[in-house]
């Protein structure tokens, strides 16, 4: 008789390992309250000075439903990123959550390989910074 394979093993992941998994940058997801109702769109960003920065389109949908109209009100959205090795059967998520500031024209340049005509930058400054990896079978 033999015995059972072991399940897969899922970890919490501390927010030092979470910050040093995204800090490569790369491909990941923002996700809000949009006027048309939940949206999660892809982004190209970069991790600088401890915070998300990703660029969109002036007057586009995103930049758009991530304006308050109000100084000093923010919008909370969700950042995720992950990355799966389905070969291997394992992987990791992470999730920052926090407001989305409207970044000042010439206060941070990034160079994204994102196509298109995207000049509003967007700093997420994270306020809870969870995650999780997944070990294979």
């Amino acid at each position: 008789m033999t015995s059972p394979l072991p399940g897969p093993v899922l970890e919490k992941l501390d927010e030092r390992e979470c910050l040093r998994l995204i800090a490569p940058g790369g491909i990941g997801r923002v996700a809000f309250s949009g006027l048309g109702g939940p949206t999660v769109l892809p982004v190209n960003y970069v991790f600088r000075d401890g915070a998300v920065v990703f660029r969109t389109q002036e007057g586009g949908p995103m930049d758009q439903d991530l304006r308050t109209g109000l100084e000093g009100v923010d919008i909370k959205i969700g950042f995720e990123v992950d990355r799966i090795d389905e070969a291997r059967h394992e992987g990791w998520s992470v999730l920052i959550q926090g407001p989305a500031h409207h970044v000042p024209a010439g206060e941070v340049e990034v160079e994204t390989w994102a196509g298109g005509d995207r000049r509003v930058y967007i700093r997420v400054v994270p306020h809870q910074i969870t995650g999780r990896r997944i070990h294979g079978l």
